[in-house]
């Protein structure tokens, strides 16, 4: 990939899309596939935002049943089907294991018996994917007994069961979002990070055209035009659209804090535990990597999403509420490895808390605020993206009558991740590939797909980008891959966005400097530069108010 903004010309695009989050990802995707030039614009890096602080779940929304969306609720979980099928190597059926108590009647079994009845109902097409491994099964009770030895850490508590049904985990969601723009890209969009909007273009007061951008790597400023502009910029959807409205800013979207913990603190990596504070609100504790995911919150946020990061209070906030459930000391501020958090838009006014809110998403044609040639986006899910992106372009279609071509991105697998077994892919890498060890492999396998063979070139090329760098099998080769064809431009992106070196904290000076290192070469940075990047990523890793946090992790 390359990032077209370096050498743009005055070409004309069809849409032009802000924002390079899973949505903006598949609508770029969308729109490209049918036969539209496109344009995809990111001020800072791809799935840099909300779309890398989800829970790594993908999942139809059990919880928005007691909401009566049913209709969510559905669209979610045939999205969920058409994740699995299209990015196989990406998304995976796992256990939910969802603890029931006596205290409460929203969490008892009964209530959760019926409503995962009507989870199961409304997912009736999930035996029919196209890897047989994929197929999720029917829901099942369990005793309390059953659910301590699924989980012994559930042994001190007074439970009167639990239930086991199945969502599916997402191990990578940026890459995920990544092999979405790939897909873009190998149907003819043209997609830069940090590229940012600072303006739009009218050709008269009520009509955009295009938009003002500033490559923030070079400084120079561009003009993008197009016919359609798509604001797709998540929790920044309203400013965007007050540099349209000359400062006036569309007041009903409302932002959402959600924030996770990574601890060495280990849950059996056989099930999701999913359970319930006294009040009212869910968590989870997921097995990732080795180490519990927690998360997460859902906490009403005001003021600028530019200005937004993880605290200690929401932190301590989080492990209050785990530790509600599962008794104090169960989690520690020590405990905790790494942290992220994100934003999250919501379009409804009224609720009274964001919990309680909506993930329903948005579509909203400008043309009714006077500004003619400007949709923006608002809302939604990580699962539901692909199926709001075809929205969308139903949309451009009704204001532009361009020819288009028919929806395939639910019947083709995404860029890199054609593969019809999983299983049988994998057990092919190990077999013919002997000289690197099989954790490596495997991890290759599921994070690059059919791309897996790249990164072993670029390790074969060298001794040193074999090196294993992490408990996974992870090779610094992967670090020059992302310089090379995946258009990372700083080492944030090479650790967090490209692989999962730093995703479970810092990996320590060592690792950290050496990919540093990979990338001035790459990049053609010098020491200054060099150090500035480390330093930041340091920063960048260090837990909210814990002391020695430059060096920490398991």
């Amino acid at each position: 990939m390359e990032r077209f903004i370096e050498k743009q010309s005055d070409e004309r695009f069809d849409v032009v899309i802000i924002g390079g989050g899973i949505t903006g990802a598949a609508v770029a995707y969308d729109a490209a596939s049918r036969g539209l030039k496109v344009a995809l614009l990111e001020k800072k890096d791809f799935s840099g935002a909300t779309s890398a602080a989800t829970s790594k779940l993908i999942h139809g929304g059990l919880r928005y049943l007691a909401n009566n969306e049913f209709s969510l609720v559905r669209e979610s979980l045939r999205e969920r089907k058409v994740l699995e099928d299209i990015a196989p190597n990406f998304v995976y059926p796992f256990p939910m294991l969802m603890t029931h108590y006596k205290s409460s009647l929203k969490n008892s079994k009964w209530v959760m018996k019926l409503g995962l009845t009507l989870y199961d109902i409304l997912s009736y097409d999930r035996g029919r994917t196209w890897d047989e491994s994929k197929k999720i099964p029917l829901h099942r009770t369990v005793s309390a007994k059953e659910a301590v030895e699924m989980q012994p850490c559930l042994g001190d508590q007074v439970l009167t069961g639990a239930s086991v049904f199945y969502d599916c985990k997402s191990i990578f969601p940026e890459r995920l979002t990544l092999a979405f723009i790939k897909s873009a890209v190998s149907f003819g969009a043209k997609v830069s990070n940090y590229a940012k909007v600072d303006g739009f273009l009218m050709d008269s007061p009520d009509r955009v055209t295009g938009v003002r951008v500033t490559d923030v790597l070079t400084n120079a400023v561009h003009e993008v035009r197009g016919d359609v502009i798509i604001n797709c910029g998540g929790p920044w959807a309203d400013i965007l659209l007050g540099l349209a409205k000359k400062g006036e800013v569309n007041e009903t979207l409302r932002r959402s804090e959600g924030i996770h913990i990574i601890t060495a603190k280990k849950i059996s990596e056989g099930s999701v535990l999913a359970s319930m504070t006294p009040k009212g609100r869910h968590f989870f504790l997921i097995p990732w990597r080795g180490h519990t995911l927690i998360g997460t919150t859902d906490k009403e946020y005001v003021g600028s999403p530019d200005e937004y990061h993880v605290t200690k209070e929401s932190i301590l906030e989080l492990i209050e509420e785990v530790n509600s459930v599962f008794g104090q000391g169960f989690i520690k501020f020590e405990d905790v490895k790494y942290t992220y958090g994100g934003l999250r838009p919501l379009v409804e006014e009224q609720t009274e808390g964001t919990y309680e809110s909506s993930r329903k998403y948005e579509i909203y044609d400008n043309a009714v605020d006077g500004l003619e040639g400007l949709i923006t986006v608002e809302g939604g899910k990580y699962t539901t993206s692909r199926n709001l992106a075809e929205k969308v372009l139903d949309l451009v279609w009704k204001k532009t009558e361009k020819p288009m071509g028919q929806v395939i991105t639910d019947r083709r697998y995404l860029y890199g991740c054609e593969i019809r077994d999983i299983h049988a892919f994998i057990d092919s890498i190990k077999q013919k590939n002997p000289d690197f060890g099989p954790d490596t492999l495997e991890y290759l396998g599921r994070h690059y797909g059919t791309e897996y063979g790249k990164v072993l070139e670029i390790a074969r090329s060298s001794r040193e980008y074999a090196e294993v760098v992490s408990g996974d099998g992870e090779i610094l080769a992967e670090a020059v891959f992302a310089v090379r064809n995946e258009m990372a431009r700083s080492l944030s992106d090479i650790v967090l966005r490209r692989t999962g070196i730093a995703t479970l904290g810092n990996p320590g000076e060592k690792i950290l400097k050496h990919v540093a290192a990979i990338a001035a070469r790459e990049l053609g940075w010098d020491d200054k530069r060099t150090d500035m990047e480390y330093e930041n990523t340091v920063r960048l890793l260090a837990v909210p108010g814990s002391e020695d946090t430059a060096s920490r992790r398991e």
